[in-house]
């Protein structure tokens, strides 16, 4: 599988003989550019404008937007609601299992989740979580709830980039939080379930903008 990092929480997770999935798609107003993918399904953790933009996506034939159990194109993918406060932004997870290699999405999740939302955590390889804080989760819980589940790979989003018009923390605190001074970064991840590491490893993406 590979995956690659558009900025703030648009991935796009591909790999041979699967569907190919974008997540969160933001639009060009935000100070990156529009974006202009293909994919042939779209996950949408919340209804705000830097991660709903489907229009920057094109070739897609299932856009999921709320919890719930999927099989698209050989990926399971089950959607967990994190909120259910309409004062909230009403965040869903998303979980994608590629024939046992699981990556979990987190959306704007703000705050720890709960001991049921933990349970279906649990079995993730790569946990994809916001750490710039604002109206998600910041570096000192990010780094609280990557202990909690143990991922083998963490990859930090959501968190202020040069041209990025939101007021988000660097990267850095949530790499301090996490005591990471070997820092590994890449342009895009590439990872099978034989290359996964033992401990948890954070590896930084370099933005494809």
């Amino acid at each position: 599988m590979e995956l690659t990092w558009y900025g703030l929480s648009c991935f796009r997770l591909t790999e041979r003989k699967f569907t190919t999935v974008v997540t969160d798609p933001y639009n060009g107003h935000l100070g990156l550019p529009t974006l202009k993918l293909k994919a042939d399904v779209v996950t949408i953790s919340h209804d705000a404008r830097g991660h709903n933009f489907v229009d920057g996506v094109s070739g897609i034939t299932h856009q999921l937007t709320g919890p719930g159990e999927y099989e698209i194109g050989g990926v399971f993918i089950t959607g967990i609601r994190t909120s259910s406060d309409a004062k909230t932004n009403r965040n869903v997870i998303y979980v994608f299992d590629y024939d046992g290699l699981t990556v979990a999405h987190l959306g704007d999740m703000q705050s720890v989740p709960s001991q049921t939302q933990i349970e279906a955590l649990e079995q993730v390889n790569v946990l994809l979580v916001p750490v710039g804080g604002g109206q998600s989760l910041n570096a000192a819980q990010a780094s609280e709830l990557v202990s909690m589940l143990e991922p083998n790979i963490v990859i930090p989003m959501h968190y202020r980039l040069p041209q990025l018009q939101l007021e988000l923390d660097e990267v850095d605190r949530f790499l301090k939080e996490m005591g990471v001074t070997d820092m590994r970064q890449e342009e895009s991840l590439k990872i099978s379930l034989a290359n996964l590491p033992e401990e948890t490893e954070t590896v930084l993406l370099t933005p494809r903008i």
